[in-house]
């Protein structure tokens, strides 16, 4: 081994390799549990939002952090430690509150405190109604079936947060819910695409999410860094570059979760 002017060994380049690989996996470690998580999109009920096939990174230090912000949700503390209140129409990843451990993305609708109900699909938060406003047919594959084409209507929630929704069928299984009254410290979450979302508007005894605790927020979506089309789920992967060309839906790379 060659020594350096100061008379210590020199470090060989295998060496020196493995060692900025590890500071490398420790960097990216850290940012993965304290800053920003990614997810994956596997369903459509965030449509048309949110795609299957998008890849999102998602913000914990939006909310702070509980158990559930690590892996293996440990239950090192109770509550949350530089705790923020998720906002009115966030897209919040949480714990599904029946198990605490399967990841669901839905946005948030009502606060502590809100009565919240559906009539004839129009949302309802403390006996006032969501505006909505048509606005055109959104073309998409529920479920790998044929091609449809699902009316999509602009909300706009009491704060001036606004998004589109699906809403395929006229009073659905879940178009006329409610009232609701959300506990304290818990949060009203509901899937953009309506008729295919199970969210808080169905009780998590009927097998659906009811209301969230805010212990189980992990953080917000921010931000999709890869999206591919899953017509052939098969055939395109994040880790199959090759196949980018022809599947990964590029116009949607790097869009803001809004």
């Amino acid at each position: 081994m060659m020594a350096n002017k100061s008379g210590k060994p020199a470090r060989s380049g295998i060496v020196e390799t493995l060692i900025v690989a590890v500071q490398a996996l420790a960097i990216a470690m850290v940012v993965r549990v304290f800053l920003y998580q990614p997810f994956n999109i596997p369903s459509g009920s965030m449509k048309e939002t949110l795609l299957v096939g998008d890849y999102l990174f998602v913000s914990k230090l939006s909310y702070g952090y509980s158990k559930y912000s690590f892996p293996g949700s440990f239950n090192l503390f109770q509550g949350r430690v530089l705790s923020a209140e998720p906002k009115r129409g966030d897209v919040a990843v949480f714990k599904l509150p029946k198990d605490n451990s399967t990841d669901y993305i839905k946005r948030v609708i009502g606060m502590p405190g809100d009565e919240i109900a559906v009539r004839g699909g129009v949302v309802y938060i403390n006996g006032k109604e969501v505006p909505r406003v048509r606005s055109g047919l959104f073309t998409t594959r529920e479920d790998y079936g044929s091609a449809v084409k699902i009316p999509v209507y602009v909300e706009t929630l009491p704060n001036g947060v606004k998004y589109k929704v699906l809403d395929r069928e006229v009073n659905g299984p879940w178009d006329n819910v409610g009232p609701y009254k959300v506990p304290s410290g818990h949060y009203f979450v509901m899937g953009d695409n309506r008729d295919n979302s199970t969210d808080s508007r169905v009780p998590a005894g009927l097998g659906g999410v009811g209301p969230v605790p805010l212990e189980n927020f992990i953080g917000r979506a921010d931000i999709i860094f890869f999206s591919a089309t899953v017509d052939e789920p098969e055939a395109t992967s994040l880790f199959m570059p090759w196949t980018w060309p022809n599947y990964v839906r590029w116009g949607r790379l790097f869009n803001i979760v809004r």
